[in-house]
């Protein structure tokens, strides 16, 4: 058998098993991401991975993890199902966060992704999609948290309190006219609990900056 005839075989093969477990799962918003060891147990091992992205097949996200081009044309799943796949327990937060609720006309340059301070820094060591990481003890990552449509799937994200709460906290870190834009916006927004406001500040030790900043706006 040809070459060619071999890895169409075994992309076959790839796309049988994507489509059995795409319908195993409750949700397919990264169906088209696979790992090494679900490529190992379809007994397609290095050289085939190498040859299989040769002829574009296959894309590397990061270590251990692949993208699967269903057609030449085809651009793979989206941003947002990489994310999710990848850091399932992170939380958009910041500049990503802001865009999301209109607190900030720039598209962001990166996805801002709230994580465990003791997660291996080595996960974010991908070459696309661009995340940048901020990290957090992991009592501050189970509070103040909702879901977000994103693309094609749905994805942790601070609500609007707990957002411009971190946003408080980090205000050196950001710069001044995307946070004047934040506050103001927070601020004009209807949907805004200054309740949860004040009671997540308390939690992040930063009750008095709060009510500093957000007070002139009151």
């Amino acid at each position: 058998m040809a070459q060619t005839d071999i890895l169409t075989d075994k992309f076959h093969n790839i796309t049988k098993y994507i489509q059995s477990r795409e319908q195993a799962a409750e949700s397919n918003s990264a169906a088209l991401l696979i790992k090494t060891a679900e490529l190992s147990a379809l007994k397609i091992y290095y050289r085939d991975i190498a040859a299989l992205m040769d002829d574009g097949y296959l894309e590397k996200v990061k270590q251990g993890y692949y993208r699967v081009v269903i057609s030449k044309e085809s651009s793979g799943p989206t941003e947002a199902s990489v994310i999710v796949s990848l850091y399932p327990d992170g939380v958009l937060c910041m500049y990503t966060a802001l865009f999301y609720y209109g607190y900030s006309d720039r598209t962001p340059l990166c996805w801002d992704i709230a994580v465990d301070r003791n997660t291996s820094k080595a996960r974010f060591n991908i070459d696309y999609p661009y995340v940048q990481p901020y990290y957090m003890k992991p009592e501050h990552l189970i509070y103040g948290i909702t879901t977000a449509e994103y693309e094609d799937c749905e994805i942790k994200i601070f609500d609007r309190d707990r957002l411009i709460c971190e946003c408080i906290k980090n205000e050196n870190k950001m710069d001044r006219e995307s946070y004047n834009k934040a506050i103001q916006g927070y601020v004009a927004d209807s949907k805004k609990s200054i309740v949860n406001l004040l009671s997540y500040a308390k939690k992040r030790n930063i009750a008095v900056k709060v009510k500093e900043r957000i007070g002139v706006w009151l």
